[in-house]
């Protein structure tokens, strides 16, 4: 097979092959065994029929069209391996010689993936959440265990908010009780508004013994219910005086007021930068988009948009709920919905031009080990689930397992390891830009990268080979 490659205008290329009649024969005698299992000949088992016989009966014509239907795409695909072609839609394939007898041959216009330069990349700035833990909230915390630690003692004053009051309560209407309105000796805190909108008010000023009755609507519900309260006991929340002795007594691993106040402030720190990291992806992909000038080629589009439709109807199917009945009960149309996505797809195409483009500039190609590793970590992935699958269906039949070899020989039976390696080399270029980009927060005020991603550098070294797949923003940008 001989192949050559045209650039034409448009982001297309023109390729062309040329098959040798002798290497093509392979393929019609392929045709031919193919339609021995299709067709029944008298005095043959189906599939047994010899060639001559089946091409006395049938013609060589036929097999010669079923060969170029299943040959031409399998020499498409290798043409397309050897020019290293980015095909990004079905190509428009015409047969150009070789229809009827002779050498075949045959060309293949082909959308590829746009190339584009993302000017700055290196120098982004993106803006943060500022990390930012005042009095009031590290007050919250050292009072929560304060009063976590605290003691009931009984009061015979009116009930405040804050005390807890025992009390036997009954809701009724009609004269029948309410379900769920029905205790006895129960403990409640006045504050909490648990009950209904003005139960909290009628128990302040309440002393132990006192009955209460009213009207009300409770919490949840449309129609009012008759209380009858009686307050059998008032208690007030005593919690113990903060100081050293006492946090070095009930703190583990502190032994002042104010260590364990910095260790609150520095959990609270912390907690704040998680919530950052959950967003660092979104938001330095959203400043990589910006870069890029161009519109993404619309078959790119389209196919993460059907992607997408598809993930979220299997979602919807594993709850047991029907897309298309849900959409109807929620009044939406399906085209509707469908265009709702799309700015998430065109959002992934730039996405996936940007990072390509950071991938040359700072010579992130995945290499085969690093394509090995994935591999690796797709078949572990793959007998997790196979294993949770068997234990959650009860079946004592153990699961079948894959192995790394039947993982990559299955990625190289679909031609699929150079995409492969292109989802590696996308995520480690997002691994450099998260670790490489200017972090400020609402003021301008650069911060600490180091803080803000979690990782020192050396660890940024590290992981850019050590990778567990495309990242969810490239799959799901």
């Amino acid at each position: 097979m001989k192949s050559t490659c045209e650039t034409l205008e448009g982001n297309k290329v023109l390729l062309k092959v040329e098959v040798d009649e002798a290497d093509f024969e392979r393929d019609i005698e392929a045709a031919f065994a193919k339609i021995a299992r299709e067709v029944r000949l008298p005095g043959f088992r189906q599939g047994k029929a010899p060639r001559r016989v089946l091409e006395a009966r049938i013609g060589r014509a036929a097999a010669r069209e079923q060969a170029l239907r299943d040959g031409v795409p399998t020499y498409l695909a290798r043409a397309v391996r050897d020019n290293n072609v980015d095909i990004i839609a079905t190509p428009d394939v015409e047969i150009t010689g070789g229809a009827d007898e002779g050498d075949v041959a045959f060309s293949a216009t082909c959308e590829v993936r746009p190339t584009v330069t993302v000017p700055g990349y290196d120098g982004l700035r993106v803006e943060v959440a500022s990390v930012s833990v005042g009095d009031e909230e590290i007050d919250n915390v050292v009072n929560a265990e304060l009063r976590r630690q605290g003691e009931l003692t009984p009061v015979e004053r009116p009930a405040v908010v804050g005390d807890f009051v025992t009390v036997d309560l009954i809701g009724t209407r009609d004269g029948e009780p309410v379900p769920g309105l029905a205790v006895d000796d129960w403990s409640y805190e006045i504050g909490k508004k648990w009950v209904t909108p003005t139960f909290d008010d009628q128990l302040v000023g309440a002393a132990p013994g006192a009955e209460l009755t009213f009207t009300d609507t409770p919490n949840g519900t449309e129609q009012p219910a008759d209380f009858t309260v009686k307050v059998l006991a008032v208690q007030e929340l005593v919690v113990p005086t903060l100081d050293d002795a006492w946090v070095a007594a009930n703190v583990d691993g502190h032994e002042t007021v104010a260590e364990w106040r910095a260790a609150v402030t520095d959990r609270l720190a912390e907690a704040q930068l998680g919530q950052i990291r959950q967003t660092l992806v979104d938001k330095v992909t959203d400043a990589l988009v910006e870069l890029v000038s161009i519109d993404p080629p619309e078959s790119m589009v389209a196919a993460d948009l059907q992607r997408r439709v598809e993930n979220t109807a299997r979602q919807f199917q594993a709850q047991g709920i029907d897309l298309a009945q849900w959409l109807a009960a929620a009044g939406q149309e399906p085209k509707e919905f469908v265009e709702s996505l799309r700015p998430q797809s065109v959002k992934a195409a730039k996405v996936d031009l940007a990072l390509r483009a950071v991938v040359v500039a700072e010579g992130l190609a995945a290499d085969e080990d690093e394509v090995d590793r994935e591999l690796s970590v797709i078949a572990a992935r793959s007998n997790e689930n196979a294993i949770r699958q068997q234990m959650m269906s009860g079946s004592k039949k153990q699961p079948k397992l894959v192995t790394f070899e039947q993982v990559k020989a299955a990625y190289e039976a679909n031609d699929a390891l150079v995409d492969l390696a292109a989802e590696v080399s996308k995520s480690k270029a997002l691994d450099w830009l998260v670790h490489h980009v200017t972090y400020v927060d609402d003021t301008g005020k650069v911060l600490d990268g180091d803080t803000v991603v979690g990782h020192s550098e050396a660890d940024h070294d590290h992981d850019a080979h050590d990778h567990d797949g495309p990242s969810d923003e490239q799959e799901n940008a």
